[in-house]
């Protein structure tokens, strides 16, 4: 038989998620993407830039937790069109963008694009990286300067505006602090993945979810394979049987790039914060969640415990995280998920593969070129393929609209929530086991409640 669907929220134990911030206790920072030209066939990475603000929030039990997070879940909340401030029925909607450089000055014309938007606001660290959104989008960068904010404090600031979003693009480690402002502060939520760096700011997030479900907002999280017609259908179709028992499977995710400079001073460390693993999360959390999400939503459910290995074989320039990951999860049902990550080894396969084999047929996916199901007669599905890498824009297109849609037609069940915070959390569990290059489960990941903290001194608040 097929695994049994668990609900995430009812494996946690008790954990206070809090608010992760920085040792100054002024909040996070954002910082700068590496450049273009660092970033040459880089695929579907996200290094950003942004800012962020302090928060005292209280701890969530886990009672509150569970109860919420199920409800946010469930619930499907219709809000008069009116109730979205700043705008009426199919208007444009105001949004403020928080991180403008790399991904956030990419994603900037993509909503300007939509035509349902208005880019009203904008906050960064670096005044220089509003400066390029501001030439890029050229007469569509309509921003009155008294609107664009920099320093740490840019995120609260834009969280006083009168916005109708905010869309966050900044490195994951303040992704939970600065959504939760936003939410705190009455706004929709449109952010990149990852959600966060840790167990705690995980859970953050969920909570931040149910809060904006609670508060008849929307809260979306982009993953772009999510987005993608024949990755939603083939996966509904493996849900429903179409592959039968699921068997065994493995997620891949080899990049012949990050041969990224360092920092030139210290507070360049903003700008170069991919390779420094309290910002990033390492990149198994911040890039190779794109397979491991792949994994878990297919088999969903969450892993129980994880065994691997990993490690730096010097290969970067600069930082913390390493060069290679191999991981094995084990799920209910005594299903194992082999996933293998390497960065900055030339003549690598440009792919980001994830294939589960059933005892009736198998599920194969690539981000950059397709998604099928071969196997017996019934459970064969031709899936779709596309331009090599036109997921990473294609997919982020379909967030916009259905973000759009979400937002003017009052839908806050806000599905992509507790999805995201299963697989973030997988790349967690998987994190940890290499790190310690030993047997971790889910139940003690959770319990020990690790946190992330880079060293943010020195920054301007």
């Amino acid at each position: 038989m097929a695994l049994t669907t668990n609900n995430l929220w009812d494996r946690f134990p008790a954990v206070n998620p809090g608010l992760p911030t920085g040792p100054n206790q002024n909040g996070p920072a954002g910082c700068r993407s590496h450049t273009a030209a660092d970033r040459q066939d880089a695929g579907p990475t996200r290094p950003s830039s942004g800012d962020g603000v302090a928060s005292s929030r209280p701890g969530i039990g886990r009672r509150e937790f569970i109860a919420g997070a199920a409800a946010a879940a469930t619930a499907f909340t219709i809000v008069r069109p009116s109730a979205v401030r700043g705008s009426e029925a199919n208007s444009a909607i105001a949004i403020g963008l928080l991180g403008c450089g790399g991904r956030g000055n990419w994603i900037a014309d993509l909503f300007v694009k939509h035509g349902g938007y208005r880019l009203v606001a904008c906050g960064d660290y670096y005044a220089e990286q509003i400066d390029q959104l501001a030439k890029k989008l050229g007469d569509r960068f309509e921003i009155d300067k008294a609107k664009r904010f920099t320093t740490l404090s840019a995120c609260k600031r834009l969280c006083d505006e009168k916005l109708d979003a905010i869309v966050v693009e900044t490195p994951p480690y303040f992704h939970p602090e600065q959504c939760a402002a936003a939410v705190e502060a009455g706004k929709h939520v449109y952010v990149a993945k990852p959600i966060a760096v840790d167990a705690p700011g995980c859970l953050s997030i969920g909570e931040s979810g149910k809060k904006a479900t609670a508060n008849k907002k929307v809260f979306l999280v982009d993953f772009q394979t999510r987005a993608n017609e024949y990755y939603r259908e083939a996966v509904k179709r493996v849900h429903a049987g179409a592959i039968g028992k699921l068997v065994t499977g493995w997620a891949n995710y080899p990049w012949g790039v990050g041969h990224f400079p360092g920092p030139a001073a210290p507070e360049d460390r903003l700008r170069r914060w991919y390779c420094f693993r309290e910002l990033s999360g390492d990149f198994i959390i911040e890039q190779n969640i794109h397979t491991l999400d792949v994994g878990t939503w297919i088999v969903n459910a969450d892993p129980v415990k994880a065994i691997g290995g990993g490690g730096s074989k010097g290969l970067r320039a600069y930082g913390n995280i390493y060069d290679w990951f191999q991981v094995n999860f084990w799920f209910p049902g005594d299903f194992i998920l082999s996933y293998t990550g390497n960065q900055c080894t030339p003549g690598a396969p440009t792919e980001i593969a994830c294939r589960i084999y059933g005892s009736k047929g198998t599920i194969d996916t690539d981000y950059y070129t397709h998604v099928k199901i071969d196997g017996m007669p019934e459970a064969v599905y031709k899936g779709g393929e596309w331009a090599h890498g036109a997921l990473y824009k294609d997919g982020t297109v379909v967030n916009i609209k259905e973000f759009h849609e979400a937002v003017t037609k009052g839908d806050c069940t806000n599905p992509t929530v507790a999805p995201s915070v299963r697989s973030n959390l997988t790349c967690v569990l998987g994190r940890t086991a290499a790190y310690e290059n030993r047997m971790v489960t889910w139940d003690e990941m959770m319990a020990k409640k690790e946190r992330m903290e880079p060293d943010l001194k020195g920054l301007k608040v």
